[in-house]
């Protein structure tokens, strides 16, 4: 019976140092393994959690073990106690699928994980069927690229003010360029990511809409094909320190150029979906459903969507 008692602890013991080891353990392979009924190692398995669990304390992050659908093993991992409603976390995942930021690999890993640490045990299953349907019929985007990397990477040199260097294909000609950048903020619009950014070289400048510009210029990050983030720092006084929120406001179509106002007529069913596309937008006056509008903007890219909108907005 000792040895019996022995054996166990020494197998609950090396299940629970494989779990810390960030591995993946599969019950039957366990079973195998020490010779025991499947049956014995879901027990050891509940021990585990059940230890871990009555031993945190509220209000700290805690480890549990949970059960992964997709790689069909258990594995420890860390959660939270301020959770997710089980609302919050559908309506999350549909804001991710809906985004198509994600190449397809990526996108389930993402889901996967945003589940496995947000929901409990009982609502993962439900949420995992709610959105297996969407999930199954995703479309990426035609790149295909991660930019999670970049991504980070971009970020770092912004919080660090590091000058980067990139290779870029331009949209305009395909052609490769290369750009020595002052990053100043990473932005997500319509299905991409991008990136603003002041360029460093006046002779590259001069070619651009405004020279001595005070905004930035945009590029999407799909379409770099080399980073580097240089040691070399920059410097912006706090006075010109750039307001990532505001030019936010303005840029809604991600296409750099001059900032301008302008007015248009609008006479279509609902004037709150003008108003929530161009945040800066107000209306001057209304007359039996018909507005007229101002909004400040970045760019060319308000005249595509004006043309989009067909009879129901008319610039003045």
């Amino acid at each position: 019976m000792f040895d019996e008692r022995n054996a166990k602890s020494s197998r609950v013991l090396q299940i629970y140092t494989e779990l810390l080891n960030g591995k993946t353990v599969y019950k039957n392979k366990l079973a195998n393994k020490y010779s025991v009924a499947p049956r014995s190692i879901q027990r050891d398995i509940d021990e585990i959690r059940n230890f871990l669990e009555n031993n945190q304390k509220s209000g700290e992050v805690t480890n549990t073990v949970i059960y992964d659908y997709r790689e069909k093993g258990y594995r420890l991992v860390q959660l939270n106690k301020t959770t997710l409603s089980d609302g919050e976390l559908l309506a999350i995942c549909k804001i991710i699928l809906d985004s198509r930021a994600f190449p397809k690999k990526e996108l389930h890993d993402v889901l996967g994980k945003v589940i496995d640490v947000c929901a409990s045990e009982e609502s993962k299953r439900k949420i995992s069927e709610l959105i297996k349907n969407e999930e199954f019929h995703y479309v990426e985007l035609r790149h295909k690229t991660s930019v999670s990397d970049i991504l980070w990477d971009i970020g770092q040199a912004i919080r660090e003010n590091r000058y980067i260097e990139i290779d870029y294909i331009r949209t305009k000609d395909k052609s490769i360029v290369s750009r020595k950048l002052k990053p100043v903020a990473v932005m997500f619009s319509e299905y991409y990511f991008y990136l603003a950014a002041f360029i460093e070289d006046n002779e590259v400048r001069k070619d651009f809409d405004v020279l001595n510009d005070s905004f930035p210029t945009i590029y999407r990050l799909d379409r770099i094909m080399k980073l580097t983030v240089l040691n070399e720092k920059f410097h912006i006084p706090y006075k010109d320190k750039f307001e990532e929120g505001e030019f936010r406001k303005r840029i809604q179509f991600m296409q750099g150029g001059k900032l301008h106002k302008i007015k248009f007529r609008y006479s279509g069913l609902d004037i709150d979906t003008v108003l929530d596309r161009l945040p800066t937008a107000q209306v001057l006056n209304e007359d039996n459903g018909v507005y007229i509008v101002c909004a400040e903007v970045f760019g060319k890219g308000i005249d595509m969507w004006i043309r989009s909108q067909g009879d129901s907005v008319v610039l003045l």
